[in-house]
């Protein structure tokens, strides 16, 4: 139904509870819906991995894993019908449910697209109205505490306005900044919006965390900006000072100095509620050519080693936020990667670094992911903790027996668990 008030009270999580899980295993239901052609397909992931029609069951297995937390949220192309006009129907429903199995979710509010009616992210309306809808959704469902207002803005930003592959479909430097500057601006008012309803939200900010090598010296001053470009978006969202060559490309390419200002006035009081989620894949280390064209390095580095590096730069909490493998013409790839990851996180820990959570992302399979939803092919990817079909996978099963196994463990480290804000 539309706007009407919703039926469930506020029931606060309290962040001692969140604590005493000692550490957060999680999980995610893939809500990805950029557009691509001229904005003329929407390649909704939620429709195209069947969970609108199986969405109780895909909770139920979320539960099975041992999973307490979940990746989650409505669509918002769907959701915000026009400018304050919202059909919660689905939302009302599934949010329910995951109430009631006492999953926590971390609300994912928009994953790489906008509706309609705003077309893409060149629009200077879509942070206002996007933090009009951060607080509706707020209000509606009081109980919710942690949050994802806009994922992976860096990638959004990439893909949309410099890749030329999703929504404006931009290859240029100004877009590319008109981009940058909008969905940073649209999150940082999503949560001062979210932060007035739940003075106690906290917000995992999932990015994608990344590293370019330069593979001649040629290429050292392009893998120099891009090693700090790729900062730019959590650089905004925290209020963190760019370097003065990003501060150039930012003043050369049509952001004002008071838009800069403004996240340097707005984001530093809202930086003891974040965490720094962040996400990572066999393709996010990258290989700069001397020309100045990039492709995919591999895992050189690793998770570790990269990780470190944001968290001296911002000093927040971390989560692992994403990260899958397809199953491989062996079947095993998928649990070697998970084993991979586990064992970064657990030496990060060691040297102490407070990574708090890991999640496997997505709960099913996924669709054309591997041409990065440019082209529609129905392309299955195998590449979640379930199929299709929901029949568990191998990295399920290694999955569901590391919570098992280190949960009991971790809970025992609850001192390793260090949350921005006390409830």
């Amino acid at each position: 139904m539309l706007d009407a008030l919703s039926p469930m009270p506020a029931a606060p999580i309290s962040l001692h509870a969140l604590a005493s899980q000692g550490f957060l295993f999680a999980t995610g239901i893939e809500n990805s819906a950029p557009t691509i052609q001229g904005g003329r397909i929407r390649r909704d992931q939620m429709a195209e991995c069947g969970h609108y029609d199986r969405w109780k069951q895909d909770l139920a297995l979320v539960k099975d894993l041992g999973c307490g937390v979940l990746r989650y949220g409505p669509q918002f192309h769907t959701t915000l019908r026009a400018p304050g006009l919202h059909d919660w129907a689905f939302a009302d429903e599934t949010f329910a449910e995951v109430r009631r199995l006492g999953i926590v979710p971390v609300v994912d509010l928009c994953h790489f697209g906008v509706p309609d009616f705003i077309g893409d992210f060149q629009n200077p309306d879509f942070p206002q109205l996007f933090a009009d809808y951060a607080r509706a959704f707020a209000a509606r469902f009081p109980w919710v505490q942690l949050y994802t207002p806009v994922n992976e803005m860096f990638i959004t930003a990439v893909f949309s306005a410099k890749y030329g592959w999703w929504n404006e479909q931009r290859h240029d430097d100004r877009s590319y900044v008109t981009a940058i500057r909008n969905i940073v601006r649209a999150n940082v008012m999503a949560m001062q919006a979210i932060v007035q309803i739940r003075p106690d939200a906290i917000f995992i900010q999932s990015e994608s965390t990344e590293h370019f090598h330069p593979e001649c010296p040629l290429a050292l001053p392009h893998a120099e900006h891009r090693n700090a470009e790729r900062f730019l978006t959590l650089d905004l969202n925290y209020g963190r000072r760019v370097c003065s060559s990003m501060y150039e490309y930012l003043m050369d390419n049509g952001m004002t100095r008071e838009e800069y200002h403004f996240f340097q006035r707005s984001a530093p009081a809202l930086k003891r509620h974040c965490i720094m989620g962040n996400d990572w894949y066999v393709t996010n280390e990258h290989l700069i050519g001397g020309d100045g064209h990039s492709r995919w390095a591999g895992e050189v580095f690793g998770y570790d080693t990269v990780t470190r590096d944001y968290h001296a730069r911002y000093g927040l909490p971390v989560m692992h936020t994403e990260t899958n493998m397809d199953e491989g013409p062996r079947g095993d790839e998928a649990e070697r990667w998970l084993w991979k990851q586990w064992s970064g996180i657990m030496r990060l820990r060691r040297d102490g670094v407070p990574v708090l959570g890991f999640t496997w992302y997505s709960l099913t399979d996924q669709i054309d992911w591997n041409h990065a939803l440019r082209e529609q092919r129905g392309d299955v990817n195998p590449r979640g903790l379930f199929d299709l079909d929901r029949n568990i996978r191998t990295v399920g099963k290694a999955y569901k027996r590391l919570i098992e196994t280190w949960k009991p463990v971790l809970q025992a480290e609850s001192h390793c668990l260090t949350l921005p804000v006390s409830a």
